[in-house]
C-alpha cells in the first residue's frame, strides 16, 4: 500500500545515478525487505562499485522469530546475512544500527560490528536514532579496543527538527562522523 514498485524504483534510481548520485539507503524493514531486493537487482545490473549501499538492522524482520529484533549480536549477524541475500551482494558498504534498544550492552554491539568489518561482510558501521552520550561511549570504546569506529550518524534533521544541533551534531563533528540527515 505504500512505496514505489520495481519499475518506478528503477526509473528513479536511474535518474539519480545519471545525475551522479550513488548513495542508496535502505533497511531490513523498508517495504518488508522488498526495498533491499529492488536495490540489489538495480545495482547488480549496473556497476556495483559505483554505488554505496547503506542498510540497517535492529527492527524485527520476522515476527515469528523472537531473536529477529533488537541490537543484540544474534540479531545483528542474522539480519546481515538476510540483507546480503536480499541485496544479492557480497558486502554492505555501510551498516547502521537502526534504533537504540536500551537493552544491549554497547560493547556487544561494537564487537559485533568489528567482527563484521573484519570478515569483509561490512565495510563501515554507523548508528541511527541513538542518544549522543551512547554514541560517544561507543566510539570511545572502539578507539580504546582497536575496533571499527562508527563513521556516520543518521538523525532526523531539518528546518523543523533542529534538536540534533544541541548534542548530536557537535558530538559527530568531534568524532569525525558524517551526518546523514
Amino acid at each position: 500500500g505504500w512505496g514505489a514498485d520495481k519499475e518506478n524504483s528503477f526509473s528513479i534510481m536511474d535518474a539519480y545515478a545519471n545525475a551522479g548520485g550513488n548513495f542508496l539507503d535502505t533497511a531490513n524493514r523498508y517495504q518488508n525487505g522488498i526495498s533491499e531486493k529492488i536495490i540489489g537487482e538495480f545495482v547488480n545490473q549496473r556497476d556495483r562499485d559505483f554505488f554505496v549501499i547503506a542498510t540497517k538492522y535492529s527492527l524485527y524482520d520476522n515476527q515469528t522469530n523472537p531473536n529477529a529484533s533488537g541490537n543484540n549480536r544474534k540479531n545483528m549477524m542474522r539480519s546481515v546475512e538476510a540483507s546480503l541475500k536480499r541485496l544479492n551482494t557480497e558486502f554492505i558498504d555501510l551498516l547502521y544500527l537502526h534504533i537504540w534498544d536500551h537493552l544491549t550492552p554497547i560493547d556487544e554491539i561494537m564487537r559485533g560490528f568489528d567482527d563484521l568489518v573484519k570478515s569483509g561482510k561490512v565495510n563501515y558501521v554507523a548508528i541511527s536514532d541513538t542518544p549522543a552520550w551512547m554514541v560517544a561511549k561507543a566510539n570511545t570504546l572502539a578507539e580504546l579496543m582497536g575496533w571499527s569506529r562508527l563513521v556516520a550518524l543518521q538523525v532526523e534533521y531539518s528546518l523543523i527538527a533542529r534538536t540534533p544541533e544541541r548534542d548530536l551534531i557537535p558530538m559527530a563533528q568531534h568524532f569525525g562522523m558524517t551526518v546523514t540527515p
